[in-house]
């Protein structure tokens, strides 16, 4: 594995006007509005249930996939960049070391999250704990661009999780949802929903590693605009995509793409009608009961249930249910699709088009689920 050689950090200074989230509010409660009703567009159906398991129980939570023509990728619970031919997976190469398989191990083993090609064909991988990665799809050389939880700003790269890249592949962007919690630390940071996640901005040529915002809660998913003047960034604990700004007169400033949404979205990628498919895999009941809402506002019943329960115990008193919403312009929802309880396509984290289907990943499932769109 090679190591990219002469890293240098540079702040990107900016007015603070459009951020309303300020250091002093890091680990204050989130404050999410009261839900929307789940009517209209958000209208609950059955339409992921359409979707068909691809390799069950041979593959362990693909939570992003990309194509090189029919050729499918993913990074893998057990550390591992796999590629799908046909109806076999293939090893591409693995980030970290073995063992692999618990919690403790987890850090070393490397957790692959986001992924994406390149415009020469190779795999930018986010992994959570080891950094940003170019590899290469046929031999798997993999050459570590960024390190993990190295300090940038004064802060840890603690929780690598999604990349995008310029279509020059010039610039990547990605998000590192926390300087305090790590990846397997995830529900910690839900409940918390501290204000430590922060976008960052990779050059290619010059190797300088740029803050571009922070002050985020739970970074999640990040996708470029086509202007690729600005990025979407999935804010997971505050139920909303927020648009930063990383090029042109708007450079450094931040807005909202879509406020409230009723769950809580993962990735976004985009969507073969100029629109993009967003990923949730709880959503915010209305009319109905939404523990993520319930405890935002009573950080005192947080603490009581982190000492009584593992994070594993905690999972399960989040109800099961993915959502896929295909969003435009304007965060305008223009079509929905569910799985109640999560019966067939569980803790989804993408939507990903290709050739007609979203193949759909997740944190946790053992399989990739394929929709066919026409049948949608």
């Amino acid at each position: 594995m090679n190591e990219s050689e002469g890293l240098r950090l540079r702040r990107l200074h900016r007015p603070q006007v459009i951020t309303d989230e300020l250091p002093e509010h890091q680990f204050k409660g989130s404050g999410l509005k009261e839900p929307p009703q789940m009517k209209g567009c958000w209208e609950p159906n059955l339409k992921l249930r359409e979707a068909q398991r691809l390799f069950e129980d041979q593959i362990s939570g693909p939570e992003s996939i990309a194509n090189i023509g029919d050729i499918l990728f993913s990074g893998t619970a057990d550390g591992k960049i796999v590629k799908i031919v046909g109806r076999r997976i293939h090893t591409v190469t693995r980030l970290g070391k073995l063992p692999c398989g618990s919690r403790e191990e987890e850090s070393s083993c490397g957790r692959p999250l986001g992924i994406r090609v390149g415009p020469n064909g190779t795999l930018f991988v986010a992994d959570a704990y080891l950094g940003l990665f170019e590899v290469n799809p046929t031999t798997g050389e993999a050459t570590r661009l960024v390190l993990g939880g190295q300090l940038v700003g004064g802060r840890k790269l603690s929780f690598i999780n999604d990349v995008a890249v310029t279509q020059d592949g010039k610039k990547l962007y990605f998000t590192d949802s926390s300087s305090r919690w790590q990846r397997r630390d995830y529900m910690q940071l839900i409940m918390e929903a501290t204000a430590d996640g922060r976008v960052l901005e990779y050059d290619m040529e010059t190797r300088e590693l740029t803050v571009v915002m922070e002050n985020l809660r739970f970074p999640n998913g990040i996708q470029l605009l086509p202007d690729e003047e600005s990025v979407l960034v999935a804010e997971t604990t505050m139920a909303r995509i927020r648009r930063v700004h990383v090029a042109g007169l708007n450079k450094g400033g931040m807005d909202t793409f879509v406020d409230n949404l009723p769950g809580f979205p993962d990735n976004i990628r985009p969507s073969s009608t100029g629109g993009y498919w967003v990923a949730m895999s709880a959503v915010r009941p209305n009319p109905g009961f939404s523990m993520l809402d319930f405890l935002s506002q009573r950080p005192w019943i947080k603490k009581l249930i982190f000492k009584l329960f593992s994070q594993e115990v905690l999972m399960k008193f989040v109800p099961r249910y993915s959502l896929v919403a295909e969003l435009h312009d304007g965060g305008m929802c223009t079509r929905s699709l569910h799985d109640p309880n999560g019966v067939v396509v569980a803790y989804i984290s993408e939507a990903h088009e290709h050739d007609g289907s979203l193949y759909l990943g997740s944190f946790r499932s053992p399989y990739i689920a394929k929709l066919d769109l026409s049948k949608v």
